[in-house]
């Protein structure tokens, strides 16, 4: 079930709607307070969120499922759509962010890729040195903990879920930010060194590795 917390009447109308019409069942909250505590509910598989919401604002929703429920997809659908935005919006837990105006046939794409995504496979992933468990979102490197921020452990699930592929820079920031950045920009450059840094020893390098002309792989074999 599908939980849309949107407080603008006529989008909550159009979405539900839209997604009603591509086979999903739709639960709706006009507030963040309201919206909040239906996505505790097991029932809820998907919540797609506004930002701009009356009693509790969208990020402060965002970190309170972040923290009670990690495992909950959460599409942020919103007019802010200002660099910073999507990045805070990522950061504090969202799995995708789409700006409006939007097509909900592209809106329900993304909630089918969220949904095929978290029900893939093993709740871990494992690896000679490393593990990850993706309910509690806890990562372990030669048994020790390793704290990641939001981005830093769905970069790190990317291309661990894709190994020993390669890559490109493209499909990494599609899938891990969710939307188009401009091809100079160097953030996901960035996030390779935080997690190297975090994962690495003097006496091993993190298994990420830089592919030239490409882009990146997970190279550590799974145990």
């Amino acid at each position: 079930m599908i939980l849309v917390v949107e407080d603008e009447p006529g989008i909550v109308d159009f979405v539900e709607r839209g997604l009603r019409r591509q086979g999903f069942q739709v639960v709706t909250a006009g507030d963040g307070e309201a919206g909040l505590a239906r996505a505790l509910n097991p029932d809820i598989e998907l919540v797609v969120l506004d930002l701009m919401l009356p009693k509790l604002g969208g990020m402060e929703v965002l970190r309170s499922l972040n923290s009670q429920r990690p495992e909950l997809p959460v599409v942020v659908l919103t007019a802010r759509g200002e660099v910073e935005d999507r990045i805070a919006g990522l950061d504090n837990g969202a799995v995708d962010y789409l700006v409006k105006p939007f097509a909900v046939a592209e809106l329900a794409a993304r909630i089918r890729a969220q949904l095929r995504s978290a029900s893939r496979g093993s709740a871990s992933i494992r690896t000679e040195a490393l593990r990850i468990d993706l309910l509690s979102r806890q990562v372990l490197m030669d048994g020790e903990p390793v704290r990641l921020s939001t981005t830093e452990f769905e970069l790190l699930v990317y291309l661990a879920q894709n190994r020993p592929n390669v890559l490109s820079r493209e499909e990494i920031l599609r899938a891990v930010w969710g939307y188009n950045h401009d091809p100079g920009t160097n953030v996901l450059e960035v996030y390779i060194g935080y997690l190297r840094r975090k994962l690495g020893t003097a006496d091993r390098p993190a298994p990420i590795r830089t592919v030239r002309s490409v882009g990146y792989r997970f190279d550590e074999e799974p145990s």
